[in-house]
């Protein structure tokens, strides 16, 4: 049977206009997360850390030391040395694909800095205020922009470059970056404000990981019993949770011993232990810190 030159390709199968239509919002609405976070992160610059001399981490913290030494602008020093890491970013760091968002979101931020400086004045020369409240507003747009899938330049191009190319892990070229920041901070500026500037990472750091991992906080769960059923059904219908049923094994007696996983949220976890105390006495419970628990019964997967 002779095939048919000229038969027409089959036609890909096109997706639903909602499921187009979401994603297309989808899209709009992690851009406007990235420009927002991004805008924060200005907003900690001018307002807090720029007046009061405080160098943060990365591109941001040698566009400050420049400001200091030479006079030139925060915003402006912070995109040009951003140029060369960008185009090193897309040929050996992942491409336009991981780049585009890491563009816009660092153009919105240097943009902001430079025309919201003249017009936001310091809002406080106290080290505490100044060293908390930026560091929870920079962390706060951090954590905006990352969740969106977009990144703050910098320091991240360069880990991700070097990951690439050699295997260098991001902690560690983010540690040294951050470091030979921070002397040449202290330095220009004093042992003080570099110490200042510390506080600020950690206090950024901490936001960004509440922004990252929410408020809720979450706990998983295994229990190994050989009342196994009645936990079960006790979970299910009293804490009113879900679980999933684990073929293990038994390292010693080699027998199989099913293991009970289940997600609950940190107030009950007292109850869990109650449960399964009253059930099973000698039951093996394990409970762990979940960073984020995502389905049916906690946070949804809209606008993730």
């Amino acid at each position: 049977m002779k095939r048919n030159r000229f038969r027409r390709p089959e036609k890909r199968a096109r997706r639903p206009w909602r499921e187009r239509l979401l994603a297309v919002w989808r899209i709009l609405w992690e851009y406007l997360l990235i420009a927002l976070g991004s805008v924060l992160v200005a907003l900690a610059a001018d307002l807090f850390l720029i007046p009061n001399q405080v160098v943060s981490g990365g591109v941001v913290g040698v566009a400050t030391i420049l400001h200091y030494t030479v006079g030139t602008p925060v915003g402006l020093v912070t995109l040009l040395i951003n140029i060369p890491l960008f185009v090193a970013g897309i040929l050996w760091g992942g491409g336009w694909r991981a780049g585009v968002r890491t563009i816009f979101g660092v153009a919105v931020m240097s943009l902001a800095i430079d025309a919201l400086q003249p017009y936001l004045p310091r809002v406080t020369a106290d080290p505490l205020l100044y060293t908390l409240y930026g560091g929870l507003l920079d962390g706060l747009g951090v954590g905006l922009v990352l969740r969106a899938g977009g990144t703050t330049g910098g320091v991240d191009i360069i880990a991700r470059v070097l990951y690439h190319l050699r295997g260098t892990r991001f902690g560690m070229t983010i540690l040294t970056a951050n470091i030979l920041i921070l002397g040449t901070a202290a330095l220009v500026f004093g042992v003080e404000p570099a110490l200042y500037a510390l506080l600020v990472t950690y206090v950024s750091s901490q936001m960004v990981d509440l922004v990252q991992e929410g408020l809720a906080r979450t706990r998983s769960c295994f229990i190994i019993s050989t009342q196994h059923e009645a936990i079960r059904q006790a979970i299910l219908t009293r804490l009113e949770r879900g679980v999933t049923v684990l073929h293990g094994e038994g390292g010693y007696t080699g027998q199989p011993r099913p293991v009970l996983l289940c997600a609950v949220a940190q107030y009950e976890v007292t109850r869990l232990k109650r449960v399964v105390q009253e059930i099973d006495p000698t039951a093996f419970v394990i409970v762990s810190p979940a960073s984020e628990v995502l389905g049916e019964g906690f946070k949804g997967w809209v606008g993730r």
